[in-house]
C-alpha cells in the first residue's frame, strides 16, 4: 500500500504532506501508518512507518524532525536532527533538508511557509496550544528567521470537526475568559453539552496574526476512520490506545 498524503495548493512550492493512516506497517488499532513514538505500538514498526514518511519527503529518517509535544505555546528553531526532543508544540527552520513534522489524532496539524524567504514551520495546535498562542508564536519564530509575516501561508490539516467535538460548559469558560466573542465557536448540543469548532478557532487565530493566507483542508479526523486516526473516536470505542498521524514540510 502506498502513502496517501494530503497536500494543499497554498504550499505547492514546497514538498509537504498531511499523511493519512494509510501506507504503513502497523496492525490492529494502529493500522497502518502510525507514526506516534509515544504510542504503545511496537517501536520498530513505528520506526519503519517514519522511514517511509522520510523517504516520501526525500530525507534520511534522522532529518524528519519533531518535538516532544505537550500542548504548550512553546516553539523551537532547529537547523538539523535533534538528539533530545525539546518539550514544545511548534518548530521552525530555514535550513534546507530539515523535514519538520508534527503528530496529531484530532488536534490541528498546521504547516507554515514563506516560500520566498525559505522559512517553514509546523505546529501541533490542540485547544490548549491554540488558546495559549502556539500559532502566533510559530509565526513570530518564523519572522525571527527572516520570514515576512504578510507572505506566510498556513494550512490546517485533518482535525476534529465541530459536529464531533462535544465539550462541557467549563471548557467554553476558558475561551470566554480570553474573549467573550469566542462564544461564536460554540454551538448548543444536548443538555448542557456544547460543540466546539477547533478549526474555525485556529483560522481565527491565524488570520488575527496578520499572515497572508490561512486555510483548513476540511477533513474531519473523527468522521473518516478509514483515513484518519482519532483520539476521541478511539475513546468512544474503548480502544486501549490510538495511532498518530504525521504532517511534514521541507525546504529542498
Amino acid at each position: 500500500m502506498t502513502l496517501a498524503p494530503i497536500t494543499d495548493d497554498a504550499l505547492a512550492n514546497l514538498r509537504h504532506g498531511f499523511f493519512t493512516r494509510k501506507g504503513g506497517a502497523s496492525s490492529g488499532i494502529y493500522a497502518s501508518l502510525n507514526c506516534g513514538i509515544g504510542s504503545a505500538d511496537q517501536s520498530e514498526i513505528v520506526a519503519i512507518n517514519r522511514e517511509r514518511v522520510a523517504s516520501h519527503m526525500g530525507v534520511d529518517p534522522d532529518w524528519l524532525v519533531g518535538v516532544y509535544q505537550v500542548h504548550s505555546p512553546d516553539v523551537v528553531a532547529v537547523t538539523g536532527p535533534l538528539t533530545t526532543l525539546p518539550k514544545a508544540d511548534g518548530i521552525v527552520t530555514a535550513t534546507p533538508g530539515v523535514a519538520l513534522c508534527t503528530l496529531t489524532a484530532d488536534c490541528q496539524p498546521v504547516l507554515f511557509a514563506d516560500a520566498q524567504a525559505r522559512v517553514i514551520g509546523a505546529a501541533h495546535a490542540g485547544w490548549k496550544g491554540a488558546l495559549s498562542g502556539v500559532l502566533e508564536n510559530t509565526i513570530d519564530a518564523m519572522v525571527a528567521l527572516g520570514a515576512d509575516r504578510a507572505r506566510i501561508s498556513a494550512v490546517i490539516g485533518p482535525s476534529i470537526s465541530q459536529s464531533a467535538y462535544e465539550v462541557g460548559p467549563e471548557f467554553m469558560d476558558a475561551f470566554l475568559t480570553e474573549d467573550d466573542a469566542n462564544s461564536r465557536f460554540f454551538a448548543n448540543g444536548a443538555g448542557d453539552r456544547l460543540h466546539f469548532d477547533l478549526p474555525a478557532y485556529g483560522l481565527h487565530r491565524l488570520r488575527g496574526a496578520g499572515i497572508g493566507h490561512a486555510s483548513w483542508t476540511r477533513h474531519c479526523t473523527y468522521a473518516d476512520p478509514a483515513r484518519f486516526f482519532s483520539y476521541r473516536r478511539s475513546t468512544h470505542a474503548n480502544d486501549a490506545d490510538y495511532g498518530r498521524m504525521i504532517a511534514s514540510i521541507v525546504l529542498d
